[in-house]
């Protein structure tokens, strides 16, 4: 991939945490209050099975436990814990600890994708971290204890995700929008017993609650995990991984524009100090050795191929 191919590939992946960015601001002015498990279940399935009705494709072979796992982690789990999150702690507070999510990756991918830690990926894990604390932190901000522990558990389950995604890549013959509708299918439905045992349904839904979940459902799900799954196929996982720093500025800049909250001097800075580390995120790590046995090959595209699967021999399994 050249340089410009990067850059344009890094802009459009960038585009899903940027849209992710407006959850903070959707789930506390526009969707029922305390309800994490039916925002999340919602944000998923509905789509997902869209998806997968279009696809017409389930999954085989090792994709049966593949599949629900991605999707627990990229889908379910994370977004429970992200809106668990949300509800609990100050928006600011919440992006702050998610914004370790890019270190977590650095481990993950030295781990298991063969990547060694470069000294400059340090570099920007500590700048984007600090830029996210100069953004979002107050004196007066309050915490909570299960609030804290739901955002880091969301930062692990998404560079996980991140991780396993770009390590198992996506078989032969199968579509993106399918492959995203695998994963949102089974993040929804494995919280679907949970949201439908733990918590009681709305006495009604307003007119700001159907648009605050048409929002969830349209651009903060199918659109933005066609256009992340897309991503990760392309880029080093810890490109991506730095993407995500997005998140918190976009939110930041909506407390501004919506709900005319003060932009200070500081701000401005950490704005600045995130873009240096997402910039600093974009170089490719050096790698250590040989990629893992199942590994995608290099060529990025849809029919690239897990290579620990057979090769496909029905007519049905081809690209």
């Amino acid at each position: 991939m050249t340089s410009r191919q990067h850059i344009r590939t890094a802009a459009l992946t960038g585009l899903a945490p940027a849209v992710w960015g407006s959850t903070y601001l959707v789930t506390t002015e526009l969707l029922p209050p305390d309800r994490p498990l039916l925002a999340t279940t919602l944000r998923a399935l509905p789509g997902g099975l869209v998806l997968l009705a279009l696809g017409r494709k389930l999954p085989t072979g090792v994709w049966w436990w593949r599949a629900p796992v991605l999707g627990v982690l990229n889908i379910g789990a994370f977004n429970f814990l992200l809106f668990l999150a949300a509800y609990r702690l100050p928006g600011g507070i919440a992006a702050m600890i998610m914004s370790a999510q890019p270190m977590f990756v650095v481990i993950l991918a030295a781990m298991f994708l063969g990547d060694r830690i470069a000294a400059r990926h340090a570099l920007a894990c500590a700048m984007g971290a600090g830029g996210v604390a100069l953004l979002v932190l107050r004196g007066t901000a309050s915490l909570d204890t299960f609030g804290v522990l739901a955002a880091v558990g969301g930062a692990l389950c998404m560079a996980l995700g991140i991780t396993l995604t770009k390590r198992w890549g996506r078989p032969a013959g199968v579509g993106l929008l399918t492959f995203t509708g695998w994963q949102l299918t089974a993040g929804g439905l494995v919280l679907l017993p949970f949201w439908l045992t733990l918590e009681d349904l709305p006495d009604g839904l307003t007119g700001s609650n159907v648009i605050g979940f048409a929002h969830l459902i349209t651009l903060g799900a199918v659109l933005s995990y066609i256009v992340w799954f897309r991503g990760i196929e392309r880029l080093p996982a810890v490109a991506v991984s730095f993407l995500g720093l997005g998140s918190p500025v976009v939110a930041t800049l909506l407390g501004y524009f919506v709900k005319d909250e003060r932009l200070s001097a500081l701000q401005l800075v950490g704005m600045a100090v995130i873009l240096v580390a997402v910039v600093l995120g974009q170089r490719p790590p050096p790698a250590r050795g040989p990629a893992p046995a199942d590994a995608m090959t290099a060529a990025p595209g849809p029919a690239r191929r897990d290579l620990r699967e057979p090769h496909p021999t029905t007519a049905g399994d081809t690209t």
